[in-house]
């Protein structure tokens, strides 16, 4: 098992100075967390800030940390919200930087449970002022090589009781972030086109596989997974968070290498996936992500999005703006 400190000096093999380091990025998914062995909080997110990006702010996305041990099972996902308050009043005193930390708050509710979840949303609203929405991943596949992120059943987007659920966030003015694999992708079309009035955010790219039965099958998949996005596409109501592409999930193999990736190679591969939702959902629908420390199982922080920089070079200052800064900055209601 490699150590965290063994993984930053393999970082540290490719370091790169921040491309337009003027340019100003909300980074609207990130985590902090508190696991065996394997902690990121607040140091942890300067520490990899401080290569140089100017970003001026961020959103925390749910990832199951910090659940209360007791009380009601549907309940207990509002401490991982108190956990980010806390964090968020640390951050105020601005001895760490001067980026507005979490500035939206992706919390976790149970959907599947129905109309009841209202009250668990309102004890994650009545704990923080920033949170902005709900994440309920529902990624899936049957073959046990494929990582199953959460013990939800397959389908769970079209059951009954979980729309009954989703209706709520419609009430309350919530966004949706969706979580899920490219064979999946005509289930998040289907609840776009149900529930035209909850943005739906969809996060990593809609999840585009390379293991288990899906690798060795990267042109199949990326021209199945490329249809598929396009008809996600035409829902109005469907933004895109444009990254992910590093995780293990995805098959590229990036954190195996002897040495870390660079930007411009990183910008080369995930090209096809990033300009395709690009020219899709346009930039006022997508937004650039950070994912981590989730990602940083193959690049630094400054190389991410230093790729993210290049495959935007020839785009303008106002769809650079929004493709950094602007569609996050509106979909989660920061200013």
């Amino acid at each position: 098992m490699t150590t965290n400190a063994e993984h930053h000096r393999w970082l540290d093999l490719t370091v790169e100075d921040a491309l337009s380091p003027e340019l100003p990025i909300c980074d609207p998914h990130h985590h902090f967390w508190d696991r065996p062995n394997d902690r990121y909080f607040l140091d942890d997110l300067y520490r990899d800030l401080g290569g140089g990006h100017n970003v001026v702010r961020t959103v925390f996305i749910e990832c199951r940390s910090i659940y209360r041990q007791d009380g009601p099972e549907e309940m207990r996902s509002v401490a991982e919200t108190e956990f980010v308050q806390g964090i968020v009043a640390q951050n105020a005193g601005g001895q760490y930087g001067n980026t507005d930390v979490a500035a939206g708050i992706v919390a976790f509710a149970d959907l599947a449970i129905g109309a009841e979840v209202e009250r668990v949303l309102d004890a994650h609203l009545a704990t923080s002022d920033r949170v902005r929405g709900v994440r309920h991943i529902t990624a899936f596949d049957s073959n046990s090589d494929v990582p199953r992120p959460r013990p939800f059943p397959e389908g769970l987007l079209g059951d009954a009781k979980f729309r009954e659920g989703f209706a709520v966030l419609d009430k309350l003015g919530l966004s949706f972030d969706a979580y899920l694999y490219h064979p999946q992708l005509h289930e998040i079309a289907d609840l776009a086109n149900a529930f035209p009035g909850v943005t739906m955010i969809l996060n990593h790219v809609g999840g585009p596989l390379g293991v288990g039965p899906h690798a060795g099958k990267r042109d199949e998949i990326f021209q199945n997974w490329k249809e598929s996005m396009t008809a996600v596409a035409a829902s109005p109501n469907v933004v895109v968070k444009v990254g992910g592409l590093v995780m293990p999930v995805c098959g590229f193999d990036w954190h195996e290498r002897t040495m870390p990736t660079t930007s411009r190679e990183l910008a080369q591969v995930t090209a096809p996936y990033y300009l395709h939702c690009i020219e899709q959902f346009g930039p006022d629908r997508c937004m650039f992500e950070s994912n981590f420390p989730v990602d940083k199982v193959a690049c630094s922080y400054t190389v991410l999005w230093n790729a993210f920089k290049r495959l935007a070079h020839d785009f303008s200052a106002s769809e650079q703006a929004a493709l950094f800064h602007g569609t996050a900055d509106r979909v989660y209601r920061l200013s």
